[in-house]
């Protein structure tokens, strides 16, 4: 499906996310893992958590259960206490539990690579699975709407709506499907260094020309100098 809009709408959009993949051409996700399973887990363990903190708690983790059937297996209160510090322990070890669990039963103890049987896993919901399926399987399912591309997309008037499934269609509609991936992993790198919720940087922003939020936030000089920056990435290119 083709994105709407008018033709200066659609050169802007595609500026948009050209200036993104010259900003941040080697983004990547920041949380760590080698395979599926430990990209879910520690997917789970990032809501309202800090990739950093998530990072911290993962290796023994990972070295200590290596499989759905190890989480399923381990009691609860223990699993609660070796996680506690990325916040709401108890939810969050119900969850990986949950999950383990319907993994066993229904898939084998196996991550499955596709939306429909991700999505049917207990907690979990389209932007997780598209974050197992992109980083960890490569398969360019959907575009992860988490609260970064959320602010983002309506910021950069990528989209009006408040849905993250109704962000995602419109995003699917603006992006190339060869840049699903890369686009969601661009977008919150830029959300988390620059389009701060509170304090967004719109004078050091490269997104300055082509943003309508921070075309009311900074003055004609900084867009000129947003400009120059572009067309020096560009250059370099």
């Amino acid at each position: 499906m083709r994105a709407s809009g008018s033709a200066p709408e659609k050169a802007r959009r595609s500026r948009v996310l050209e200036t993104l993949a010259l900003t941040y051409p080697d983004a990547r996700c920041a949380l760590l893992f080698s395979s599926p399973l430990e990209c879910l887990v520690a997917t789970v363990l990032s809501a309202q958590c800090t990739d950093v903190r998530v990072n911290i708690v993962t290796p023994d983790l990972f070295a200590r259960y290596r499989t759905a059937r190890d989480y399923a297996a381990v009691p609860r209160e223990k699993l609660e206490e070796e996680i506690r510090s990325t916040g709401f322990y108890r939810n969050k070890a119900k969850a990986i539990q949950g999950i383990c669990e319907a993994l066993i039963r229904d898939h084998g103890g196996e991550v499955p690579a596709a939306i429909d049987a991700l999505v049917a896993l207990p907690g979990v919901g389209r932007k997780t699975a598209n974050l197992v399926l992109g980083e960890a399987f490569g398969i360019a399912s959907g575009i992860i709407v988490d609260t970064h591309v959320h602010r983002l997309a309506g910021r950069l008037g990528l989209s009006k709506h408040d849905d993250p499934e109704k962000i995602e269609t419109d995003l699917v509609e603006i992006v190339p499907k060869d840049q699903w991936i890369a686009f969601g992993t661009r977008m919150i790198t830029h959300g988390r260094r620059i389009c701060d919720a509170r304090k967004p940087k719109c004078a050091e922003c490269p997104l300055l020309p082509d943003c309508p939020h921070g075309a009311a936030n900074a003055g004609p000089g900084a867009r000129k100098a947003a400009r120059k920056g572009l067309t020096r990435r560009r250059k370099q290119v």
